[in-house]
């Protein structure tokens, strides 16, 4: 008996220090990354928060003031200005990009061997341009005396506009800029999806009878909800996060019609030197971004079970 309870010390021990050892490990493996995500992120919310709450300039300490820059935001024309034209390009591209990469990735799914691979890079390529080519060539493109879509322009119109000034071009301009830029990733996307559809179970559907329309609707369409939603969930926070394009083609103009609130944080930061309003306009954005985004992927994955 003695020994027997001896053993069973010895073991219970080997298992505390062995488990002792897993811990010290994982935590070694996860340390770095605690360390760049509190230094990176966790730090800078943190102080972004405080200084939403003072009058502080960028750099430097300020007063405390409370909510009163959350008041004078509510009572900012310039900020619900912002506000609608980050609600109306949402709507102008995360729809619209997502059933067209859809439909591009259906398209090339149905090639095979190099003619897939060159389609699929030719498709990608503009997405690893960084922002300031994007945006170079088609202000090029889109210039108003030499640009080679305005002809393209000219037939459908019937006059030469100059997009980028005009109030009811720029958003949609900038819209379609962002889609031709960043539609290569979702394309991407779409095609991993649908290469884990099981092909026996199209096989299956033809043998039934199943026409193209009814094999989409029936097959495709269900197996990659999971995908479109966490497309749909991706490019609503990129959009919500515009700021490069708008910045590059048309500084906000004109007439503010092009003014989104990553512009108004760089406007209150680095040009006024406000640091505590531009911290609270950022913290709203970022509210608005986290409570959207998780409530659309929610009624997404919602309706995918219906």
């Amino acid at each position: 008996m003695a020994r027997n309870r001896s053993s069973r010390g010895v073991l219970t021990l080997a298992m505390i220090t062995n488990r002792r050892r897993h811990i010290a490990v994982a935590m070694t493996l996860i340390a770095p990354f605690v360390l760049i995500f509190g230094l990176v992120f966790l730090y800078p919310m943190i102080r972004v928060v405080e200084l939403s709450f003072t009058n502080a300039p960028l750099i430097g300490s300020g007063e405390w003031v409370g909510l009163e820059n959350y008041r004078q935001l509510l009572t900012d024309n310039l900020f619900y200005t912002s506000l609608k034209n980050n609600g109306y390009f949402v709507l102008l591209t995360v729809i619209p990009t997502t059933v067209i990469a859809l439909a591009i990735a259906i398209a090339v799914n149905r090639l095979s061997g190099r003619m897939q691979a060159l389609v699929l890079a030719t498709f990608f390529l503009p997405y690893i341009l960084p922002v300031s080519v994007v945006t170079q060539i088609w202000a090029w493109m889109l210039d108003f005396q030499f640009g080679i879509l305005q002809p393209v322009i000219e037939y459908f119109v019937g006059e030469p506009v100059a997009v980028f000034k005009q109030p009811a071009w720029v958003m949609p301009t900038i819209a379609v800029v962002t889609i031709w830029w960043t539609n290569g990733f979702n394309v991407l996307l779409f095609i991993a999806g649908l290469r884990n559809i099981p092909k026996e179970l199209y096989e299956a559907a033809s043998l039934d009878g199943a026409s193209r329309r009814q094999l989409f609707m029936k097959v495709t369409w269900p197996l990659l909800w999971p995908v479109t939603a966490l497309v749909m969930t991706l490019q609503l926070i990129l959009q919500l996060k515009l700021f490069d394009q708008v910045y590059l083609l048309s500084g906000g103009g004109p007439f503010n019609s092009s003014y989104v609130l990553l512009m108004m944080v760089y406007r209150e930061a680095f040009q006024l030197n406000n640091g505590g309003y531009a911290s609270a306009v950022a913290l709203v954005l970022f509210v608005v971004i986290m409570v959207v985004s998780v409530l659309q992927f929610q009624l997404l994955r919602m309706g995918g079970r219906k």
